[in-house]
């Protein structure tokens, strides 16, 4: 049986962040994620499948006033720290250098 359709986006998703990891620069957290977007150096925030829907509001809000893309990732937060390669839980990823990485041109 063919691998569904999610899971092939949800691998190519995690395949860019970790180019984004390894060539561009990004942060990981609620208070850099606001800091970058209050500077308006964010270029797109990855939001976790269970961040607290107040939080994700206001970030999303926040995203919309500096004119930033938000991209609603589909795994929780323990996966979204995994694809980043690190060995804790993020639930909101801000990129401000994509480096090598399209994941600003195509989303997943």
């Amino acid at each position: 049986m063919a691998p569904s359709k999610k899971s092939k986006s949800v691998d190519n998703m995690n395949s860019r962040i970790k180019l984004v990891m390894k060539s561009g620069k990004a942060s990981l957290g609620y208070k850099a994620a606001l800091k970058c977007m209050r500077k308006s150096k964010a270029k797109m925030v990855l939001i976790s499948s269970n961040c607290p829907p107040l939080r994700r509001s206001e970030v999303e809000y926040l995203a919309m006033l500096a004119k930033t893309k938000v991209h609603h990732y589909n795994g929780d937060n323990t996966a979204l720290g995994t694809a980043c390669g690190k060995l804790f839980n993020c639930s909101i990823l801000t990129i401000t250098d994509p480096g090598d990485s399209d994941i600003l041109t195509s989303e997943a």
